[in-house]
């Protein structure tokens, strides 16, 4: 069966490759009556709590006076606002407003989507905060110019992946996340008393404004970001080769292969011992090369292949076959490699990966979602988590490490692994551990250290009362990073439990981003109970108790009934990390003979 398996996977694989069309994603806010009496979700169609956020209607700005008149008419009546972005990539709850269910407001940026202005000499362009990643590449390329760090997945906005300090990978210059090249920002935000007849104001941040540091990276409680101004710099060209290599010892050598390598990343495969680096360097634009990073996974896929995919996943942990998904992730990662994992070496047409290195604009490389840009095609292809189909559904946990520690985090994941050798074989369905760099920031909200950043994407059941194959070793690695080694969540990212303990965390930091949020929103009319909780306001807590919330991280486990002990599973102590409480398969609770108490110790 797992031979059959693989073999569909490999056809599948054999025709992604081909294509270039698919479906692109459907709107995340839906309404009943025009655009009223609506229900507004993410990209995967799914919040952490599964919960349905519904608001009282959805308001579609084209200009920056209509964004002030929707801010204003929401103020005056004392409404509840978030903004959502046209794709709306972010996992937790960050675009459904606060106050009572279906009585909020969203103001979704679609269509302040155009670029501004651009001032050739001093290499600065004006965007509104609407536009996407990719659109905002294309036109900083048609000036000659390219924007130094981005994310990896094009289907995000300017005013998103900013709200949520999203990044790519390197320690050179001010580092890889994308605020740090923000030299102003507009911001739409409430006014308590009328100015010019608005309930609402322009507010206008230069770069040398203290407030800058809060607005950059802001969750959205603000206010809605209207314009940013970003410093780019002359277009450039990368060189990539993906370098494959046993991971003894690996964790020793990140750091200096950080400081050395100017948009390396680091992909870990620890149940296969193998690691990819991703050696990328900038070269002179007249390098020659007209390489594309067409990520293999951003592509769009054939939903029956992509459905099979998961349905094989599905059964293997029905089943409890945790080599079955080893054979799996093996062969998966092996035709990746053999692939160079999406990119192309030509323009990027019919053409794939013919060899190392691939070399491109910095444009056509630093980002990727060719999903996203094509014709309707009915759903016969599309982005494989697409929730209108049942393609992927997965937790994705992103977690910051400084340097510092960041070999002894790997030396107990390696523990881990010794000792269940097939336990991490589900993470290299989804690329193992991916590792980025990041600078620290003067943003409030910003990172506290230079870090590593390490993301594991992972099975997540339909069924949120289901465990999934060796739940507690994943629970174990996900508390051991947020709490022995201190980690940071990434904003946009992340199940609850990753957002425990953010005010200690950020500590004084914390303390002038909410000062500066409560100067431009004093009413709170832009938070949420979200981001009440995880910014430690109002009372609110980001753990949600009840049977069965950790195996979707809502909480962690205090008692049995936070886990599945019908399935068998049942609240233990880490491995590794003794301090841990997660969910462990355990065939008798007589012979496990660790009768549970009722309480654990405070994180």
């Amino acid at each position: 069966m797992a031979a059959t398996r693989i073999a569909l996977f490999a056809s599948g694989l054999a025709v992604l490759l081909l294509l270039v069309q698919g479906s692109p994603p459907g709107p995340v806010v839906q309404c009943r009556s025009g655009n009223t009496n609506c229900t507004v979700t993410n990209g995967y169609g799914a919040f952490p709590d599964r919960s349905t956020c519904r608001v009282a209607a959805v308001v579609y700005p084209s200009t920056e006076q209509e964004l002030l008149f929707a801010v204003s008419d929401a103020t005056a009546k004392q409404q509840h606002m978030k903004a959502v972005t046209m794709y709306s990539h972010s996992i937790p709850k960050l675009s459904c407003p606060g106050g009572p269910s279906g009585q909020g407001l969203v103001i979704s940026t679609q269509r302040l989507n155009r670029s501004v202005s651009v001032d050739m000499a001093t290499s600065r362009m004006t965007f509104e905060a609407g536009i996407t990643l990719r659109a905002l590449l294309d036109a900083a390329a048609a000036r000659g110019l390219a924007l130094p760090h981005s994310p990896y997945w094009q289907g995000v906005t300017l005013g998103g992946l900013l709200s949520t300090g999203s990044h790519g990978s390197s320690l050179f210059g001010k580092g890889s996340a994308v605020h740090e090249y923000v030299v102003g920002m507009r911001l739409v935000v409430p006014s308590p008393v009328p100015v010019n007849g608005y309930y609402a104001k322009i507010v206008n941040l230069g770069e040398d404004d203290p407030d800058l540091l809060a607005a950059k990276v802001s969750l959205g409680v603000l206010g809605v970001i209207s314009q940013v101004t970003l410093q780019l710099e002359p277009m450039f060209k990368r060189s990539i080769t993906n370098r494959v290599v046993g991971d003894v010892g690996f964790e020793q050598t990140i750091s200096s292969y950080a400081v050395t390598t100017y948009y390396g990343d680091i992909s870990w495969y620890p149940s296969q011992g193998r690691v990819v680096y991703r050696d990328d360097i900038k070269v002179p634009i007249t390098t020659k090369g007209k390489g594309v990073n067409d990520f293999l996974v951003f592509r769009a896929q054939p939903t029956v292949d992509v459905a099979s995919t998961r349905a094989s996943e599905e059964l293997l942990e029905l089943t409890g076959d945790a080599g079955g998904k080893c054979l799996l992730s093996r062969s998966q990662v092996d035709s990746q490699i053999a692939n160079g994992m999406g990119l192309r070496n030509n323009d990027g047409g019919l053409s794939n990966f013919t060899g190392y290195p691939v070399i491109g604009n910095q444009s056509d490389m630093q980002s990727s979602g060719s999903c996203l840009r094509s014709a309707e095609d009915n759903l016969l292809t599309a982005c494989g988590w697409d929730p209108r189909f049942a393609g992927s559904f997965y937790h994705q946990t992103a977690i910051s490490i400084p340097f510092t520690t960041v070999a002894d985090f790997i030396a107990d994941v390696k523990k881990l692994r010794d000792a269940h050798s097939n336990a991490l074989c589900g993470t290299e369905l989804y690329f193992g551990f991916f590792m980025r760099f990041l600078r620290n920031s003067t943003a409030y909200l910003g990172k506290t250290d230079d870090v590593v950043e390490i993301d594991m994407t992972y099975y997540r059941s339909r069924d949120p009362k289901r465990p999934r194959l060796y739940e507690d070793v994943l629970e174990e690695i996900e508390q051991m990073a947020l709490f022995k080694y201190h980690g940071l969540p990434h904003w946009g990212k992340n199940r609850n439990v990753g957002f425990l303990n953010i005010k200690n965390k950020l500590g004084a930091k914390l303390d002038k981003f909410v000062s500066a949020m409560k100067k431009y929103d004093s009413n709170g009319l832009f938070s949420s109970d979200w981001t009440d909780a995880v910014l430690g306001l109002r009372g609110k807590e980001v753990v949600v108790q009840g049977n069965g919330c950790a195996l979707e991280g809502l909480c962690i486990c205090s008692t049995d009934d936070h886990c599945a002990p019908k399935h068998g599973y049942y609240c233990r102590s880490g491995l590794v990390y003794e301090q841990a409480r997660v969910c462990r398969k355990i065939k008798s609770v007589e012979a496990d003979g660790l009768p549970w108490s009722s309480s654990y110790r405070s994180h």
